[in-house]
């Protein structure tokens, strides 16, 4: 027998035997930074290493802002419905359910109010995992519902917009939103109760021609991508490259369609101060 030969094999476990590495240990910025999960969900979902602020949804944003995570959700089992019996690739039906499934929400935005600091808010939040926060019936009506609340209760409003715009299966029937939701808007300023509005990569589309842009405090998180056409599709109609940062909160600061830009782990005192200054 050779010196060299293997006298035994290498790898004897059986495959069923196996453990892989379990998912959602790590998390990696678009800078190539690793981030342990536990660390960046400590950190409100900002990576510690390069300051990404994570894409997160309503259960994230309620737990950071309302006091001790506790608030009470409106109109929760609201779900869509198919009048148009709209088809793509896959039926809009099917992919209402398969949504569902996967994200465990009845559609893209929640609403909720309880305490700030002391003080009373009510919420609109999207959710980015539920076909791309597309703004839909259900979610023009949520927010239509809230603003009905905080006109009895005489309370705050806010709505924090990560949208990739008007859901297309809905037509018309989601284009009617943007119209409805300002409307609704316009009777909470009349009323002199302050609505803020706060922006997160992304908001683009109807979301940002509509309510996104209509907040008596217009705000956002920093670096996220904030407008209606994309940049590639601007570039390749007007035939000109953009300008570094094109789209991002920081150009449109600059450019003054924001008041301010808000770091997550300032968000809620942000917000608790903002409120302070409404009330005198």
């Amino acid at each position: 027998m050779a010196w060299f030969k293997r006298e035994k094999k290498g790898i004897i476990t059986p495959t069923e035997e196996k453990k892989e590495t379990p998912e959602g240990l790590w998390y990696k910025t678009p800078t190539g930074k690793i981030v342990d999960t536990e660390q960046l969900r400590e950190n409100l979902y900002v990576s510690p290493e390069d300051d990404f602020h994570v894409r997160i949804g309503s259960e994230e944003y309620f737990h950071i802002l309302f006091d001790e995570g506790k608030y009470k959700e409106l109109n929760r089992s609201m779900k869509a419905g198919d009048p148009l019996r709209f088809q793509d690739t896959k039926k809009y039906s099917d992919r209402l359910v398969s949504s569902k499934k996967s994200t465990g929400l009845n559609d893209a935005a929640r609403t909720a109010h309880g305490k700030v600091n002391g003080q009373d808010l009510m919420i609109a939040c999207m959710d980015f995992r539920f076909i791309g926060g597309s703004m839909g019936s259900v979610v023009g009506e949520k927010i239509s519902r809230a603003i009905d609340h905080c006109l009895k209760e005489k309370m705050p409003f806010m709505i924090i917009s990560k949208s990739g715009g008007a859901r297309m299966m809905e037509a018309g029937f989601s284009l009617m939103q943007m119209a409805k939701t300002s409307a609704k808007l316009t009777l909470l300023a009349k009323a002199q109760l302050p609505y803020i509005s706060l922006l997160t990569d992304p908001t683009t589309g109807g979301v940002t021609a509509s309510y996104a842009m209509l907040g008596d405090v217009n705000i956002a998180e920093p670096n996220a991508l904030i407008g209606f056409a994309g940049p590639r599709i601007i570039k390749e109609t007007i035939g000109k490259d953009l300008p570094d940062g094109f789209q991002t909160s920081e150009f449109l600061l600059e450019h003054g369609f924001l008041d301010f830009i808000v770091h997550r782990k300032e968000l809620k005192d942000k917000i608790s101060l903002l409120l302070t200054m409404f009330k005198s």
